[in-house]
C-alpha cells in the first residue's frame, strides 16, 4: 500500500469566501483522512520558506506560464526565468500573508496524487468541472492574474510530492500536532 501524507492549504481566498466546509467535505468525502488542521496567519518567514525559489521552480512556473500566455495569443515580456521567478514568489508570499488559511495534513493511499486530482490544475481557468478550482474558481486565469500584477487566486493549496509534502508538513505543523486514528474506510486500506 501507498500510504501518504500531503499538506493542504486552504488559501485565503477559499477562507474569506466561506469555502472551508466544501473543500473538507471533497477531501474527506473520497476517503482521505484529515490527520491535522489548524487556521494559521502565516508570517514572513513561514510563507519565505514555504515558498522557496530554486532554479527548478522558477524554470517550471515560467515555462508554464509563458506557454499557457502563447496558447492565448498574448504577450509574454520575460526572458529570464530567474526574474520572473523572483516576481511569482514575491506575489505568492504577499497571497499567503494577506489573510488566515487553514492548514492541513491529509493521510491516504496515494493521497497527493489523489488531492491533486480534485484540486484541478494551478490555473483555475483550466480546471474541469468537478475539480475544486474548476467549481469554485473557474474564472480566474493567469492572464488575469498577470494584468493585476499577482498570482492566481486558486482557494486551494496541495504537495505535489512526496519530498515537497515532508518539507511543508514539518514548516507547517509540529510532530505532535499529526494524529493518528481508525476511520471505517481504514480497513479497506
Amino acid at each position: 500500500m501507498v500510504k501518504e501524507k500531503s499538506l493542504i492549504l486552504i488559501k485565503h481566498d477559499g477562507v474569506a469566501r466561506g469555502l472551508i466546509g466544501k473543500i473538507i467535505s471533497r477531501i474527506e468525502d473520497i476517503g482521505l483522512k484529515i490527520i491535522a488542521m489548524k487556521m494559521v496567519w502565516a508570517n514572513e518567514e513561514l510563507a519565505k520558506n514555504h515558498y522557496k525559489l530554486d532554479e527548478e521552480w522558477a524554470k517550471n512556473v515560467f515555462e508554464k506560464t509563458k506557454k499557457a500566455r502563447l496558447e492565448q495569443g498574448d504577450e509574454f515580456q520575460f526572458e529570464d526565468y530567474m526574474e520572473y521567478g523572483k516576481m511569482i514568489q514575491s506575489w505568492n508570499i504577499n497571497f499567503l500573508r494577506e489573510g488566515p488559511v487553514v492548514a492541513m495534513v491529509i493521510e491516504g493511499p496515494h493521497a497527493i496524487e489523489i488531492i491533486r486530482k480534485i484540486v484541478g490544475t494551478t490555473e483555475p481557468r483550466q480546471s474541469p468541472p468537478g475539480t475544486i478550482r474548476g467549481d469554485f474558481a473557474m474564472t480566474e486565469s493567469y492572464a488575469l492574474a498577470n494584468d493585476k500584477q499577482r498570482v492566481a487566486r486558486n482557494l486551494i493549496h496541495a504537495s505535489d510530492s512526496v519530498k515537497n509534502a515532508e518539507h511543508e508538513i514539518a514548516l507547517w505543523f509540529s510532530e505532535d500536532e499529526l494524529h493518528e486514528y481508525s476511520k471505517e474506510l481504514d480497513k479497506h486500506n
